[in-house]
C-alpha cells in the first residue's frame, strides 16, 4: 500500500476544508481516513501511480490548503516519504528508485507537528542530525533534484 499524507497549511483546518467540499470529499470517500501529523490527513492507496492520480484529482485543493503532500511508497523505503514531484518523477520513470535518497528534506517532529525542515544531502548512506532545535523525532522526505536546488 502507498501512503498519501496531506498536511495542512498552518493558517487552516485540513480535515474542515477537504472534507466540507463534495469534489474532495467525494475522492476521499473510499478511503480510510487517518492523521499520522498535526493538522494533516493521510489515506493508503494500492499504488504509487493511484496516489499521484489521487494527488491530480485533489490538485486544487492541494494548491489553496496543503502545505507539503508527502507519498510513502514501501518498494522506494518504508521509513522515508518521497515529494509529490519524486513521485510523480518515479511513476513516469524518469528518475529509478534506487536514485531517490541522496536529496533530503528532513522535518523535526514535535508533539505531533512538522517544524521547521532543512535540506541535507545523505552522507555515506547516513542521514545528517538534525540540528535547527530539539525535537521528540524526525520525518526524512526525498525530493526531487529541482526542489532541491531551487
Amino acid at each position: 500500500m502507498t501512503q498519501v499524507c496531506l498536511v495542512g497549511d498552518p493558517e487552516v483546518t485540513l480535515d474542515y476544508e477537504l472534507l466540507s467540499r463534495e469534489t474532495a470529499r467525494e475522492a476521499l470517500s473510499t478511503y480510510d481516513i487517518s492523521e499520522p501529523f498535526w493538522n494533516s490527513l493521510a489515506v493508503d492507496t494500492v499504488s504509487l501511480g493511484a496516489a499521484v492520480a489521487l494527488c491530480n484529482d485533489l490538485n486544487w485543493y492541494l494548491v489553496r490548503f496543503v502545505d507539503e503532500v508527502l507519498i510513502k511508497e514501501p518498494s522506494v523505503s518504508e521509513t522515508e516519504w518521497l515529494s509529490r514531484d519524486l513521485a510523480r518523477e518515479v511513476r513516469d520513470g524518469d528518475v529509478r528508485p534506487e536514485e531517490t535518497d541522496q536529496r533530503l528534506k528532513v522535518f523535526g517532529l514535535e508533539d505531533g507537528k512538522l517544524v521547521e525542515p532543512m535540506y541535507v544531502v545523505r552522507n555515506q548512506g547516513e542521514v545528517p542530525a538534525y540540528d535547527l532545535r530539539d525535537v521528540d523525532e524526525t520525518v526524512v522526505v526525498r525530493v526531487s533534484e529541482s526542489e532541491f536546488g531551487g
